[in-house]
């Protein structure tokens, strides 16, 4: 996992709430086992790392997205 910090993607889309529903963005924040990925490598700031998380967390609970990676066992 070759991750790299940057500027908040969010800001630079002018993205003013993380929608749990868009899960192709939710999953570049999540690795292969499932983990979201901190804000200190990810490069998100404070407040969008709080809605994302928050918005992963709600789209696992919908079933949108997976608590884990079946393949990753």
């Amino acid at each position: 996992m070759n991750y790299r910090k940057g500027i908040c993607r969010f800001c630079e889309e002018s993205i003013r709430e993380v929608d749990y529903k868009d899960k192709k963005r939710l999953f570049k924040f999540t690795t292969d086992t499932g983990k979201i990925i901190p804000a200190r490598i990810s490069g998100t700031c404070t407040k969008h790392q709080r809605q994302l998380v928050k918005a992963i967390k709600h789209a696992r609970h919908l079933a949108l997205l997976p608590f884990v990676d079946i393949q990753a066992r």
